[in-house]
This record gives C-alpha cells, sequence and structure tokens, in this order.
C-alpha cells in the first residue's frame, strides 16, 4: 500500500440508507441531506438514489443535479443504474444526473440463478450500456454485485469479470459485501490480491454490518490500498446497515494517519 494516496468517502445514505426499513426521504429532505453531506460534512462523492425507483425518485434527484450544477459540484453526485439497455440511461438524462453506478453481477451465482445467463453475454450487455451511456456524456462506475460470495466461492468467475472491465471506460469498479458477510482478514485478503492484480483500476470498498464488522472491513479495506470506501450516516441501510460514518472516519483518521 502506498504511504500517501488520497481516500475518497462515498456517502451512500440516500439510496443505501434509504433502504432502513420503515425509511423514506421526501425530495426536500433528500435535497437538504445532499447539501449538508457535500457542503458541510464534505463527503467527496454522494449516492442519492436508484433508477426507475418513483416519481418522487426522479423528483428529488432533479432537485439535487439542479443544484449541484449550479455549485459546479455535479460529478460528485451519483445514481445506482441498471444493466437494462438504454432504460437507466434515459431516466439519468431526465433527471440531469451524470454519474451512473451501474450494477452488475459480481458471483456466479447470482448470474446464473437471477439473471440464468453465461458470463460472456452479461459481459456484452454491460458493455453495450457502457457505450451507450459514454456516448450521452455520462461517467460510468461498476458495481460487483454479491462481489464477497464471488471471492468465496467463484474466484475465477470475479477474476473474468475483472480481466472484461479493465477493458471498459470506466471509472471506478465497486466492490460490494452485498451480504455482510466477511471477516476482516477476508477483508484483506480478497482486496490486497485484487488492488495488486489490477493496479490501474480504481477499487471501491461497500461493507456492510450484519455481524457488526463493517467498520473494522473498511479498515482492513483501506489497509489493502483501495480508493474509495461507502459510508452511510449512523450506518443506516439495508437488514443491519453500512460502515458508519462517523464510526469509519475516525478510527481511519485516528489509527491511520496520513
Amino acid at each position: 500500500m502506498p504511504a500517501q494516496r488520497y481516500l475518497e468517502i462515498m456517502d451512500t445514505t440516500l439510496r443505501d440508507g434509504e433502504q432502513t426499513s420503515g425509511v423514506s426521504f421526501s425530495p426536500s429532505e433528500k435535497l437538504t441531506i445532499a447539501q449538508l453531506l457535500l457542503t458541510e460534512v464534505k463527503a467527496d462523492r454522494i449516492e442519492v438514489a436508484s433508477a426507475r425507483v418513483s416519481d418522487g425518485e426522479m423528483a428529488a434527484v432533479k432537485a439535487i443535479t439542479k443544484w449541484a450544477k449550479a455549485n459546479k459540484l455535479l460529478d460528485r453526485v451519483e445514481v445506482l443504474t441498471f444493466v437494462d439497455g438504454d432504460v437507466s440511461i434515459q431516466w439519468m438524462q431526465e433527471t440531469g444526473a451524470k454519474v451512473m453506478n451501474l450494477l452488475t453481477k459480481g458471483s456466479l451465482n447470482h448470474l446464473t440463478h437471477q439473471l440464468k445467463k453465461k458470463p460472456e453475454q452479461h459481459f456484452a450487455d454491460i458493455a453495450e450500456v457502457i457505450a451507450k451511456a459514454r456516448k450521452k456524456g455520462l461517467l460510468v462506475n461498476v458495481y460487483l454485485e454479491d462481489w464477497s460470495n464471488g471471492m468465496r466461492h467463484s474466484r475465477d468467475y470475479v477474476f473474468q469479470y475483472l480481466d472484461f472491465i479493465a477493458t471498459q471506460p470506466v471509472k471506478r469498479v465497486m466492490l460490494p459485501d452485498t451480504l455482510g458477510i466477511l471477516t476482516p482478514e477476508e477483508s484483506f485478503t480478497f482486496l490486497d490480491e485484487i488492488v495488486q492484480r489490477y493496479p490501474k483500476l480504481h477499487f471501491d470498498f461497500h461493507a456492510h454490518n450484519d455481524y457488526d464488522l463493517g467498520t473494522a472491513n473498511v479498515l482492513e479495506g483501506v489497509k489493502a490500498g483501495v480508493q474509495g470506501i461507502h459510508l452511510t450516516i449512523n450506518g443506516m441501510g439495508e437488514r443491519a446497515g453500512n460502515a458508519p460514518l462517523a464510526s469509519a472516519i475516525a478510527v481511519l483518521n485516528d489509527f491511520m494517519p496520513g
């Protein structure tokens, strides 16, 4: 791991955090939280919604992108999108968002049982969406959904996928512990191997807190050399939540100076 590097903080309170049971933000609440995260908390990036979810989501993203554009912050606002041809791309264009986080399959289990496709078919679909998005002037990051299970049970597929994505015009590759299964040792081992194997790619790590190990796993991910981490206010998120913003930042500042 380099002695000095810039670590991006991506806050996903307004997307993953809103998946907390019983939580639903209004468009005005989303705008206020987005403004605070970018101007007061000074998060590097924020993920504000999932595409195609509802009219309320669209209204919220339109308000956020309008404000962000006026304040020259639009490239720091991101939206979760899907491998769906040009449907998510059109949604992005209508809302004014410019950065899409494309949800793809990071394990052979998800690919086989959810999509019922071969790796080559999935890669072709992903490449098509990326090409269409780039033609529309969008910046593309990719999520490898269920990546942690992929590393445990279908490593060859994960590396086949990463070999493919390394040929694509994406800015960041996001590696989520989707079901919150990783131990700190696994987090370091898996991420260190990938960072070393693909030194030209930017990797984000997205930890979940199902075993209350989210912050510990984030620390190990940063030790392994990831360049971005995903956090939420108060650890909000689906099931047991995400790594909490305040805790993770305090741990990194106190135990990983520089």
